[in-house]
C-alpha cells in the first residue's frame, strides 16, 4: 500500500457541453521518502493533480488516500507551497514563520516555538534578513520564506507546485539545490511539480510524465547517485540519455506535427530591401555580406544622482550577413541594453552600430524586434496584427499579394487554424507566434529577439524554437537573441556572445557553435560535441555567478577577434 495513492482518479469541470476533463483514470502511488517528479505541459493537469493530493480539490470519480485514510480536506501533515508566495506583507520573515509554527505547535512554549522559527529560516538561510518584510526581499527570498513556513509544519509529505518557475535561472538553480539538501537532511516525501526536465533529473527519484490529454505518461527511474551536482552531471552519460529520453518523450506526445502549409510566398519586395542603384551597390561591394552588422566601442552611460553609470563598456562585435548569435549573461550585464540600441530605441552614448554600411539612428521596420511579452493590438485578429506593418513596408505590393504574406508567416508558426482569432483569445504561447510572424513578414535586415521565450512554460518553449529555426532556416535573416538560457543559446546559434557582469559590462568570450544545420532539439541532444559547448558557457557563467568583475585585459583581446 503507497504512502500516498490515487485509485482511478478522473477530474473535470464544468456540465454538459462545456465539460472538461482535466485528468483521466490516473492510477499513481507515491512511497514513503521518495522524491517525485510530474513533469508536463501547461494545462495537462499538474496544478489539479496537486490540488487533490493536498485536499484542496475533490476527484469526480476515484479516490485519493493518505497512509490508507481518504483524504476529505487539507491538513497540516501535508504541506504545499505554491508557485505564488502568499505571505503577509505587513509581517516579517520571522512572524511570517511564526504563523505556521504557532498554529500546528500551539502547547509549545515561546522559547520554543521561537527555536523552531529560527531552525527554520536558517535552514532556507534567511538568518540576515528575518526582520525584512516581504516587500525588502527579492522574488527569490520571498519563495524561500514560503519554503520555511511549509517546512515549519513538519508535514509528512511536502507538495511543491512548480515554486521556483517565476525565478530567474541562477535563483532558481540554488533553490533546487537548498530543496535537495533539505530532502536529504528530512527524507521527506517529496512531490515536486515542474516544466524543467534538468530540474526533474536533478531532484527525483522517479520522473512521471503528465500527458497533455490528462493521463499518466511514461515513467523515468532516476539513478544517478545522491547528492547530485548541475556541473558534474554535464560531464554524466546516464544525465545524458535520461535527458535525451525525457525530452524526446515530451516533444513527441505535446508537440504535434506541424501541418505544412500550401502557401508559397509571393515574389514582392520589401521597401528597405528594395535594389540599390548600381554606384551604390558597386561602392557597398565589400560591405554587403562581410561585416553587415558592426558595433563600434559601443558605451551606454545613464547619468545618475551619483555622477554617470557605465552600464555597457567598450562592445566590439562584427556579424556577416545571415549570422545568428546569441548574446548571454547574468541579470543586469547589459544584454538588453546593447540589443535596443541596435533596435535604435535607446541612445548610444559613445561608439557606433552599422547596418549594411549605415549607422543605426532610430526605430526602423529594417530591424524588426520581438520582445518577452508581444506587443500585440489585443481587439485585432493575428491576421490584422501582422498587416500592420506588411502594409508599411510593401507598398509596391498589391493586395492579395500583401495578404500571402501574411498567411505564409502565419502558417509558418503554426497559426493557419487561428488567423482569424483576435489578440485577446490566445495563449501566451499563441500570441508570442504572432509577434515572431509579424517580425518576419516586415522582411527585415536585421531581427532582434529579447528574450522571445522568457515569459513561456519551457515546453512551449521548446516549440516555439524550433518554429524560429524553420522559419530562420528559410529566411537566413541576420538574428541576435538576447538569452539567459545555455540551451536556447546554443541550439539557435551561429556563435555565442557571453557577457561579463555590469555596470561596464562587456564581451567576456565568444564561442562559435560548428554543429550541423538545421537543427533539431532531438538531433543536438544526441550530438557528441553538445555538452561541451554547453560546458564552455556554463564554466563563463559560474565564473560570473558572483559577481565577479573581468580582468580588464582579456575582454578586449576576445571581442576584437
Amino acid at each position: 500500500m503507497g504512502f500516498l495513492t490515487f485509485d482511478n482518479v478522473s477530474k473535470g469541470y464544468g456540465e454538459g457541453l462545456h465539460r472538461t476533463e482535466v485528468l483521466k483514470n490516473i492510477n499513481l502511488s507515491v512511497e514513503e521518502g521518495e522524491f517525485l517528479v510530474l513533469l508536463g505541459f501547461s494545462g495537462s493537469g499538474k496544478t489539479t493533480l496537486i490540488n487533490l493530493m493536498a485536499g484542496l480539490d475533490t476527484p469526480s470519480t476515484g479516490s485519493v488516500s493518505f497512509k490508507g485514510q481518504p483524504v476529505t480536506g487539507p491538513g497540516p501533515e501535508r504541506g504545499v507551497i505554491f508557485q505564488n508566495y502568499s505571505l503577509m506583507p505587513w509581517l516579517t520573515v520571522d512572524q511570517n514563520v511564526s504563523l505556521a509554527v504557532e498554529a500546528i505547535f500551539p502547547s509549545l512554549s515561546k522559547a520554543e516555538q521561537q527555536q523552531k522559527v529560527d531552525h527554520y529560516v536558517k535552514m532556507v538561510g534567511l538568518s540576515h534578513a528575518k526582520t525584512r518584510r516581504p516587500a525588502e526581499l527579492s522574488g527569490g527570498m520571498r519563495q524561500r520564506v514560503n519554503v520555511a513556513r511549509a517546512l515549519a509544519m513538519n508535514p509528512e509529505v511536502l507538495l511543491l507546485d512548480e515554486p521556483l518557475s517565476a525565478l530567474d535561472a541562477l535563483t532558481r538553480a540554488n533553490l533546487a539545490d537548498e530543496i535537495e539538501h533539505i530532502w536529504e537532511a528530512d527524507k521527506k516525501t517529496c512531490v515536486l511539480i515542474t516544466n524543467d526536465v534538468d530540474e526533474a533529473i536533478l531532484l527525483a527519484d522517479r520522473i512521471i510524465a503528465l500527458n497533455p490529454d490528462g493521463t499518466l505518461g511514461e515513467e523515468f527511474k532516476v539513478t544517478i547517485p545522491r547528492p547530485r551536482d548541475r556541473g558534474e552531471m554535464n560531464h554524466d552519460e546516464t544525465f545524458h540519455h535520461l535527458r535525451a529520453q525525457v525530452t524526446n518523450y515530451l516533444m513527441d506526445v505535446g508537440i504535434e506535427a506541424k501541418a505544412e502549409g500550401s502557401k508559397q510566398l509571393p515574389n514582392v519586395t520589401a521597401i528597405h530591401n528594395q535594389p540599390v542603384p548600381a554606384a551604390v551597390a558597386k561602392a557597398q561591394e565589400g560591405l554587403i555580406d562581410q561585416r553587415f552588422l558592426t558595433f563600434e566601442g559601443l558605451h551606454k552611460v545613464y547619468p545618475t544622482p551619483k555622477g554617470p553609470l557605465t552600464v555597457v563598456e567598450d562592445f566590439n562585435l562584427k556579424l556577416n550577413r545571415g549570422e545568428f548569435i546569441s548574446l548571454i549573461g547574468h541579470s543586469g550585464c547589459g544584454k538588453s541594453t546593447v540589443l535596443t540600441m541596435a533596435a535604435g530605441l535607446n541612445d548610444i552614448s559613445k561608439g557606433a552600430i552599422k547596418l549594411d554600411g549605415f549607422e543605426v539612428r532610430g526605430a526602423d521596420p529594417e530591424r524588426a524586434v520581438v520582445f518577452q511579452s508581444p506587443n500585440l493590438f489585443p481587439w485585432l485578429t493575428a491576421k490584422e496584427n501582422v498587416a500592420i506593418g506588411v502594409d508599411k513596408v510593401y507598398p509596391g505590393a498589391s493586395q492579395p499579394e500583401r495578404q500571402d504574406v501574411i498567411e505564409y508567416y502565419l502558417e509558418r508558426v503554426g497559426l493557419a487554424d487561428a488567423m482569424d482569432k483576435p489578440a485577446s483569445e490566445m495563449s501566451n504561447g499563441m500570441r508570442q507566434r504572432v509577434g515572431i510572424a509579424r517580425a518576419f513578414a516586415l522582411s527585415p535586415k536585421l531581427l532582434l529577439l529579447d528574450e522571445p521565450f522568457g515569459m513561456l512554460d519551457s515546453l512551449t518553449r521548446w516549440e516555439l524554437q524550433e518554429v524560429l529555426m524553420e522559419v530562420w532556416e528559410r529566411t537566413k535573416v541576420t538574428a541576435i537573441c538576447v538569452t539567459h538560457d545555455v540551451d536556447e543559446a546554443i541550439l539557435l546559434a551561429d556563435r555565442v556572445v557571453m557577457m561579463t557582469n555590469g555596470p561596464q559590462a562587456t564581451i567576456g568570450k565568444i564561442t562559435e557553435v560548428k554543429l550541423p544545420r538545421p537543427r533539431t532539439r532531438k538531433a543536438l541532444l544526441e550530438h557528441p560535441d553538445y555538452y561541451a559547448y554547453r560546458q564552455e558557457v556554463l564554466d563563463f557563467l559560474e565564473e560570473y555567478e558572483h559577481g565577479a568583475k573581468p580582468k580588464k585585459s582579456e575582454p578586449k583581446a576576445i571581442a576584437a577577434e
